[in-house]
């Protein structure tokens, strides 16, 4: 931790070119030197060094210690069982996560949403616009981003009875949200935005059939719980946000080793960026490149240096609720073209954070429930409504649970190594 602290130092950040650059100004941009209100160097060079200083003072934890800190991993699953108990989904919903709070304010303050800026006027912040200003091209980007939510009525989960993850999988349902925006990105690039008339596109059908609620989906529910076994994900119990991390990264090694290299339904390594094993208790994480081409090289089997990288950082930003010091750092994370949003929410019920205007952060609402809809890949006339959302939702970032995950997607080794140097405060 020592020579962490002593090697984070000012980084001067040169911004770089968005992953996929087809925006028009005024509308939706990328972060360029003057764009944007945070200053990612200065934000961000002390991010990740101090976001774990709260557990500074603890010395090396004993034997007991350690089993504590375990017992710990259950609070995210404690939480949600007391609120349960206390009345029904919809009061629920309202506990953990306050009353809904739908719509964009008045402020003409911009919005970022997954590294793009939108820039709101007087104009259109009251209500007077076209469909060619910022406000309605955020609008569209947002409901563009594919929704997981609660399904009932599919096969029941490996050797249980369990046909719906109603109330236990708001988690498991935000994480595949980060995971098929990061293939979406990857497949169509940044910029593409949910067709108005089919025939759809095939890489698109096939993204959503993947996250299908059967085994026969690769990154079903039903494989995400059998691959975090090991990790404490089990049918109808909760997880938090180190657990789901560490279960994408087995159920990516599993389904590499199933189809071989030719045939990658997830075709990007996955790191997983932690400052120890439990990830619950805390420790600085630090991003190496040579990790990263390690992780690279495992996953085209040693046949390239570089492949695209999914990074998962599980992160504990204080104790009953986020330090406020990171509260700018975590604003800044929604200016890197990198980004892939936030797995987080209140204690027990999890969303899926996309987007940040001010003090406020939009987000994706796992918590409906829908009836099971398994997709043909080649079904290019299907109804896929039930995988987007045109409501937007908000609520004040500083009341967002401390333990919570953030995703980024490094299509190519140049904005990995713009990454590292802002992660890890510069060298």
């Amino acid at each position: 931790m020592k020579g962490f602290h002593e090697r984070n130092v000012a980084l001067k950040f040169s911004s770089k070119t968005a992953i996929d650059s087809s925006s028009s100004p005024g509308t939706g941009s990328e972060p360029g030197p003057s764009d944007s209100k945070f200053s990612k160097s200065s934000v961000w060079s002390n991010f990740f060094a101090s976001a774990f200083s709260i557990f500074d003072t603890s010395s090396e934890p004993s034997a007991c210690e350690k089993k504590a800190s375990l017992g710990k991993t259950n609070g995210w699953s404690a939480a949600v069982k007391r609120v349960v108990s206390a009345g029904s989904m919809r009061r629920f919903h309202e506990r953990v996560l306050g009353p809904s709070k739908i719509g964009i304010s008045s402020s003409t303050s911009d919005i970022w949403l997954l590294g793009v800026c939108y820039r709101i006027s007087q104009e259109e912040s009251s209500g007077d616009v076209d469909t060619s200003n910022g406000l309605a091209t955020f609008k569209e980007d947002f409901s563009s981003r594919l929704l997981m939510t609660y399904r009932k009525g599919f096969d029941a989960i490996r050797d249980t009875k369990i046909t719906s993850d109603v109330s236990w999988g708001c988690m498991l349902r935000s994480s595949q949200m980060l995971v098929a925006q990061a293939l979406l990105f990857h497949r169509l690039g940044r910029s593409w935005r949910k067709p108005l008339e089919k025939p759809f596109d095939q890489a698109y059908i096939e993204i959503l059939h993947q996250f299908g609620d059967s085994e026969a989906s690769a990154f079903s529910i039903h494989n995400l719980v059998q691959a975090g076994k090991i990790y404490g994900l089990a049918a109808g119990s909760w997880v938090g946000p180190y657990a789901i991390c560490r279960s994408w990264e087995s159920l990516a090694r599993c389904k590499r080793e199933e189809n071989g290299l030719e045939h990658q339904l997830l075709p990007m390594a996955v790191y997983v960026v932690s400052g120890d094993e439990d990830g619950e208790r805390g420790g600085a994480p630090v991003v190496c490149i040579e990790d990263a081409s390690r992780h690279c090289s495992d996953f085209s089997q040693c046949q390239a240096d570089w492949t695209p990288i999914l990074l998962l950082v599980p992160l504990v930003l204080g104790l009953d609720k986020v330090n406020p010091r990171y509260i700018p750092s975590l604003k800044a994370t929604f200016t890197f073209p990198q980004c892939l949003g936030i797995l987080g929410g209140k204690p027990g019920a999890s969303t899926y954070i996309v987007g940040v205007q001010e003090e406020n952060v939009f987000y994706l609402d796992p918590h409906e429930v829908q009836p099971v809809v398994n997709l043909s890949r080649d079904n290019l006339e299907a109804d896929t409504s039930s995988y987007h959302c045109d409501i937007i939702r908000h609520i004040p970032l500083d009341s967002i649970d401390p333990s919570l995950a953030i995703g980024f997607l490094c299509r190519d080794k140049g904005l990995l190594v713009d990454f590292v140097g802002i992660y890890n405060g510069g060298t």
